[in-house]
């Protein structure tokens, strides 16, 4: 459908781009989105806490220039990925579903939520992997209502694709903080199988609850993003990049547990550390800063002025990747055919299997 080095045409037009190469109906006919800042798009925005971008530069590349809670200057992944899949409108948040229709989809994810519960809660309100699925079941029970039975409602559901990216907050806004009890607590290999266990059994309160194609993102190197890299040498945080690999082997294992089953689930797998975006064939020619003026904590100062040259950018802030990287990392994952990127399929694969 869409050939794989079609995102190198990255420009503030990127939505009507991509508008073009979708027709007729979306290939799966609901996506229900959960994570963190990587895919919010606006459930943060009332909340109290830090962790929320409805404010300039925030979507400075968005349409009409709108801060709308998403994390960077323009579109997320998922926001890309939903639109190679044929949806011709965003997947709405779950904190505003009013007017939207539930059955196309819902996006749960909470900036600087985790998979455990007291994960980014140093920053105030956030909305964890268990709250997020707990609010599916909300929506579950409104789709079961509609179509008069639960059964109905399940068949439905298993038509539907799942996108699950959660983790990076375990580490930066837990297990890495200073004085972490949960550090203290848990060795980095032991850690690791704590969240995937606990992150499993989220995965099968969906499966329970109807998902049979699901998306699994592995950590990216969390360790190479501008708040952690040191200043003086450029170089990356080992401990923390060692640990974000340490999980990565422990969802691809969850992933090929979920394969074997012999329910018909259809589970893969996203490698987010695979790849080299200092490429020079991609473009890229800052990779230790932020694009935005920031705050203490490493998000955009409000009101600053970004840099005019985001494409060459890696990051927006000091944690979140710029719309450039998110329309490479998003086209790889629905029909790239990199390596170990998606295994053992690419979204697209994955939607039709």
């Amino acid at each position: 459908m869409v050939c794989t080095k079609t995102w190198l045409v990255v420009t503030t037009h990127v939505v009507a781009v991509i508008v073009v190469l979708v027709n007729g109906e979306s290939q799966v006919p609901g996506l229900y989105i959960f994570g963190d800042s990587l895919a919010d798009n606006g459930n943060n925005n009332n909340l109290p806490t830090n962790a929320k971008a409805n404010y300039t530069p925030y979507g400075i590349d968005f349409p009409n220039r709108t801060a709308t809670g998403r994390f960077t200057n323009g579109l997320t992944i998922i926001d890309i990925i939903g639109f190679l899949l044929g949806f011709k409108d965003f997947i709405p948040p779950f904190a505003n579903t009013s007017g939207y229709d539930i059955f196309k989809g819902v996006n749960y994810a909470s900036g600087a939520a985790g998979i455990r519960f007291e994960s980014g809660r140093q920053l105030g309100s956030v909305i964890s992997l268990g709250e997020q699925i707990r609010n599916h079941k909300i929506i579950v029970s409104r789709i079961t209502g509609r179509l008069g039975s639960y059964e109905r409602a399940l068949e439905y559901l298993g038509r539907c694709l799942y996108y699950v990216t959660i983790g990076s907050n375990d580490y930066i806004n837990n297990y890495f903080l200073p004085n972490s009890s949960t550090s203290a607590t848990y060795t980095p290999q032991q850690y690791a199988e704590v969240l995937v266990h606990q992150l499993s059994l989220y995965v099968k309160d969906l499966h329970d609850a109807g998902a049979r194609k699901v998306v699994m993102v592995g950590l990216g190197a969390i360790g190479c993003i501008p708040r952690f890299i040191n200043t003086t040498t450029g170089s990356c945080n080992n401990d923390l990049n060692a640990a974000a690999f340490l999980f990565n082997e422990n969802l691809k294992g969850l992933v090929d547990r979920f394969n074997n089953k012999s329910d018909g689930s259809k589970f893969t797998f996203v490698n987010s550390t695979v790849g080299d975006l200092t490429d020079p064939s991609l473009g890229f020619m800052v990779f230790t800063s932020g694009c935005c003026p920031t705050r203490a904590d490493g998000q955009c100062a409000e009101g600053g002025v970004p840099c005019s040259n985001r494409k060459e950018y890696i990051f927006f802030d000091y944690f979140h990747p710029t719309q450039a990287v998110n329309t490479l990392s998003a086209f790889e994952t629905y029909n790239g055919t990199t390596p170990g990127f998606t295994d053992p399929v690419n979204i697209q694969t994955l939607v039709h299997s």
